[in-house]
């Protein structure tokens, strides 16, 4: 699924795209993708694209939180946990630096 997550993102024109590997940091979870979106309407295209390519492939989200406002959408695919961000919001919280930059290669 990652993959696929990853081709969205650039299709959608998501920007800085980081993957974080962290499933030595906790067993909810594997992966943490984070993006940032332009505007609310572009976080929103973006996380209706990953939604769908999801459902496509049989990965239904566990759950979507903050499409009404679409600042920060999380959505979680289980192992894999999709935030995508406006700018202001990803520099407020610097999910990065909460995650200890476990960063992996997003290709």
């Amino acid at each position: 699924m990652l993959p696929t997550i990853l081709k969205t993102l650039e299709d959608r024109k998501a920007s800085d795209i980081q993957v974080l590997d962290v499933q030595h940091l906790t067993p909810f979870m594997d992966t943490l993708v984070i993006c940032t979106a332009n505007v609310s309407r572009h976080a929103k295209s973006i996380a209706n694209a990953i939604i769908h390519e999801a459902k496509i492939r049989g990965n239904l989200p566990a759950g979507v939180e903050g499409m009404s406002l679409s600042q920060w959408i999380l959505i979680d695919l289980d192992s894999i946990v999709v935030h995508i961000m406006l700018s202001n919001e990803r520099e407020l919280y610097e999910l990065e630096k909460l995650w200890g930059r476990v960063k992996s290669d997003p290709k």
